[in-house]
């Protein structure tokens, strides 16, 4: 009786057995074929990531192109003519047709900051002038224009900016030390 027993229950225990080898092996067939996949998917993705970085600007430079044949048209039409104002006006329309491709990239000049403080985020000081009659970091000129895309800063805008007179400075501080030596 125990050996009886005992044999159903080894029976018992190889039929489990082969039950957890059989689901085992479904389980590593199943991982196999899911990891082909995902590699497959990976391939996929590194071959539209390629693709999106050679062909992505495609729009914009077929825009430009446009731009570029305005200013071919421009060149020639000044070799011809003598008047430099068709030439000027010819330069503007294609000035005024690239700014627009530039916008609806979302690319925006940085408004005129002349007579506004100085903001380091957007711009970028490369000259100063002693000026008393602005206050100190206020914007003087505008040296080359900046540009925004889509809130993020693509080029700073280049400026000169004031500084307080250096002779104020050493007045001021003169006399600041005269009336410390009186107290």
């Amino acid at each position: 009786m125990v050996d009886e027993q005992a044999a159903a229950e080894s029976a018992n225990f190889e039929e489990l057995l082969e039950t957890e080898k059989k689901r085992s092996e479904d389980y590593l067939t199943r991982l196999t074929y899911m990891q082909a996949d995902f590699e497959n998917l990976k391939k996929r993705y590194e071959r539209e990531a390629e693709q999106i970085k050679n062909y992505g600007t495609e729009r914009l430079v077929l825009q430009l192109l446009d731009v570029v044949d305005e200013l071919e048209l421009a060149v020639k039409n000044g070799e011809i003519s003598t008047s430099p104002e068709s030439l000027i006006e010819g330069v503007e329309m294609t000035l005024k047709k690239l700014r627009k491709v530039l916008e609806q990239e979302g690319v925006t000049p940085i408004e005129s900051p002349e007579g506004k403080l100085f903001d380091p985020a957007r711009h970028n000081a490369i000259a100063t002038e002693e000026r008393d009659d602005f206050e100190a970091c206020t914007v003087l000129e505008e040296i080359r224009k900046g540009y925004i895309m889509r809130g993020k800063v693509l080029r700073p805008t280049i400026v000169k900016v004031s500084v307080k007179s250096t002779k104020n400075n050493e007045s001021q501080s003169n006399q600041t030390e005269e009336k410390n030596k009186n107290e």
